[in-house]
Order: C-alpha cells, then structure tokens, then sequence
C-alpha cells in the first residue's frame, strides 16, 4: 500500500486504490464497506471498501477474513497481502480523512458532524467505485447510528443496488470483513509513519492506543500540547479529551471579534429591536466607536 502520497500532505483527505480487477466490469458484484479510527482523539479516520464477483465470494470467505478488531496487527496484513496477491478478483479502494479535516469540519460554521462525514465518504466511495466501472449488485455496510436512516440514505442514493445497513456487518459478511482489514491496515501504517510538520522538541511516538480513554494518550497530549498553537495536527482537537486539556494547559485567547459583557449587555436578544418603544435603558453603541471615543453628532 503506497502511503507517499499522503505522507507528502497529511491536512487533508487522500483516496487510494487497487487496480479495479477486470472480472469485476463483467460480473454483478458485492461491496462491503467499513471504517477505522472512528473514535481515537489521534490520527485519522479511514474509510474503505472492498468488492469482488458474487459467483467469487466463497474464494473471498476461503481467505479466512474476519472482522479486524478480532485479528492480530500480524493477521492482518498477512491477509491484506493475501488479497492483494488475488488482485485478479479482489478489489478495494480507501479514503484517508486527517485529524485536521476532521476538526475543521466539526468546528466550523456550518457544523459537519462525524455521523454525516462518514455517510457521506461511504456514498462516495461507493459512487467512486460505479465510476471505476465496478458492476455493484450489492452494498453491504457496518453502521453509524441508526441502521435504518442510514440504509434509508444509501438506497436514495444508489436506488439500482441492493444495499443493506446493520450492526456488526464487519462479523457476518466476509466482503465487510475485507474492508475492516482494509481500513485498520491503511491506519495502521498512516500512525505509524505520521509526518508532524510542527518539528516537535523532544517528540514521544509511545500514545497508546490513541482512544480518549486510555491514560497513556492523555499524558501524551498533555505532554504535547502548546500553550498558545495547541495541538499538532496528529489530534483531533474537536474531540472533548483534547478540549478539556487545552483548557486547562492551555493560553485564554481573546478573539478580536469576541463579544465582551458590554457588547452583549448592548445588543441584547434581537427580538428587542422590535420592541423599541419598551427601552428601558438605552442601547450602547457598538465596541467599535467605545475603543475610539466615536460619539454621534447632533449638532455641527
């Protein structure tokens, strides 16, 4: 698996794939679709699908693929490698969602959350995959959130396959369990080579398991936060553990634009402008003309 490419820029999104196998352009095909690093504070999300003929999905189950989370780091790339050598009728492709799209995302005006981010990259690999000339019949998904909105989207979306949505898809269809390996050996190998661009002092690769929980990613980040940049890129500062940390180790910045207890004391609730006549105390005018003793001119 060819990783430079994201190690060249690691803000972003990066896509990767097999060659699409020729078989599957002919014959009706499955696709399963499933993720890693949904819930770590470090690292990226990586989302993958994995599809081959339906006349070919006993030689795909024969592989013996289960469910990543059940398999040793050594398990799984022995069958990611295994796959890989029967590219004739096996194929997969990934999307790579850093750290900092993620947070930019969640935190932004328009706020994007982790459920809709990873619907969307699910329908879109799935699309990516009908424009590489994959013959899709059917789209088997491991959900987030309620399996029967998601399904609901899916089939809205790809309303010519047949797609089903449930808990635990990565334990009962092999081509989901292909996907999982998929996803946690492209993780894997992105945190282990992680780039930091901030040139830490001192840096400590040893952060655990990365989840919020685990005691040893949080002495990390503690260790690592900087009191006025914060984070580096490697965390996913929307995530509440990286949050709370920043509040406490962390610089108070007070943004230019920031509203102070005058500003809001001022304005009040903007139903207030329609009720003019019921003032009971007089509106101050905007920070702007406080800082620079701007007054109203009645009178030249």
């Amino acid at each position: 698996m060819d990783l430079s490419e994201l190690e060249r820029d690691n803000t972003g999104r990066c896509r990767l794939n097999s060659p699409v196998p020729a078989v599957c352009r002919k014959a009706p095909c499955a696709l399963g679709v499933d993720e890693a690093g949904r819930g770590p504070v470090l690292g990226p999300m990586v989302y993958a699908i994995c599809y081959c003929p339906l006349s070919r999905l006993t030689d795909l189950e024969a592989l013996k693929v289960a469910d990543s989370k059940t398999l040793s780091e050594s398990e799984r790339d022995r069958l990611f490698a295994k796959m890989e050598e029967d590219g004739d009728f096996v194929g997969w492709a990934l999307d790579v969602l850093s750290p900092n799209l993620i947070s930019t995302s969640m935190l932004g005006r328009v706020k994007y959350n982790l459920n809709s981010m990873s619907h969307d990259t699910a329908a879109g690999l799935v699309q990516y995959a009908l424009d590489q000339g994959v013959k899709v019949a059917q789209v088997f998904v491991d959900t987030v959130g309620l399996p029967e909105t998601y399904q609901k989207r899916l089939q809205q979306c790809f309303p010519d396959i047949e797609v089903t949505v449930t808990a635990k898809a990565d334990a009962l269809y092999p081509v989901v369990s292909a996907a999982s390996i998929c996803a946690k050996v492209a993780r894997d190998q992105v945190v282990k080579n992680w780039q930091f661009v901030e040139k830490l002092q001192d840096l400590d690769i040893d952060y655990g398991s990365g989840y919020p929980n685990d005691p040893k990613t949080k002495a990390w980040l503690r260790k690592h936060v900087e009191p006025i940049f914060g984070f580096p890129q490697f965390v996913r500062f929307s995530w509440r553990t990286a949050q709370s940390i920043l509040e406490k180790e962390a610089e108070v910045v007070t943004w230019e634009d920031s509203p102070t207890e005058e500003d809001q004391v001022g304005h009040g609730k903007i139903t207030s402008y329609f009720n003019e006549g019921h003032r009971t105390r007089p509106r101050l005018p905007h920070r702007y003309f406080q800082e620079r003793s701007l007054e109203s001119a009645t009178t030249l």
